[in-house]
């Protein structure tokens, strides 16, 4: 008879399962059986609280890595939204265009945190075909996908082009790509070399940020 480990609830002792045994055996490993079992629980009560496993890496992927949170909600802050209120019109569009440059510094600084954390619990998924079109179709399913970051940066610079704060021919799906590009390069280069291969990421995240800023303002 399966007994609780702990006096924690169900959902968060599953995230707590998942979460160690993909960081330590691989998310190709870390099926939910085992997960049940480590969190002290049925398989059945694993699909109670949970779709499936994507469901619980997306879950541990965004409640448990530090700059999920802080990258989301600069991904949906808008330098326009702080400037609101302000009558001094020149000085007004200078501030919104500095703040977007400060916005994408941010956005930039966590993407690369972010992307480095959650690199290692998605590798093993590469290794496996049939496993990868499996999470592919099960992320699919809760509506989820790592696209959504890049269109919620798309979407924040394409209001950023409506406020007249780029150029009129500046492509802000192409920028985000561009920024974000060279987050998750950054991580694959930290994790596949080494930290003497990349820039810290307080010099690497800004001097990506002013170099898409300087082509799309």
């Amino acid at each position: 008879m399966l007994t609780s480990k702990s006096s924690r609830p169900t959902p968060e002792r599953l995230l707590d399962a998942a979460e160690k045994l993909m960081r330590t055996s691989g998310l190709a490993n870390a099926t939910t059986k085992a997960i049940a079992r480590e969190a002290g629980c049925s398989e059945a009560a694993l699909y109670k609280y949970f779709a499936n496993k994507e469901e619980l890496f997306v879950r541990v992927l965004m409640e448990r890595t530090p700059n999920a949170g802080p990258l989301m909600a600069a991904l949906r802050t808008g330098p326009g939204e702080e400037g609101e209120g302000r009558d001094d019109g020149d000085e007004r569009a200078e501030g919104g265009a500095e703040g977007v440059e400060a916005g994408l510094t941010a956005i930039a600084r966590h993407a690369s945190l972010f992307y480095a954390d959650a690199m290692p619990l998605a590798a093993s998924l590469f290794a496996e075909p049939t496993l990868l079109t499996r999470h592919r179709e099960g992320v699919q399913e809760i509506g989820a996908g790592p696209h959504l970051v890049l269109d919620a940066l798309a979407g924040r610079l394409r209001r950023e082009l409506e406020a007249g704060r780029l150029r009129p021919d500046a492509d802000p799906r192409a920028a985000a790509a561009l920024l974000l590009g060279a987050c998750f390069q950054r991580a694959f280069f930290l994790h596949f070399s080494g930290a003497h291969v990349v820039q810290p990421v307080e010099e690497f995240a800004p001097a990506v940020a002013r170099t898409v800023w300087a082509a799309i303002r």
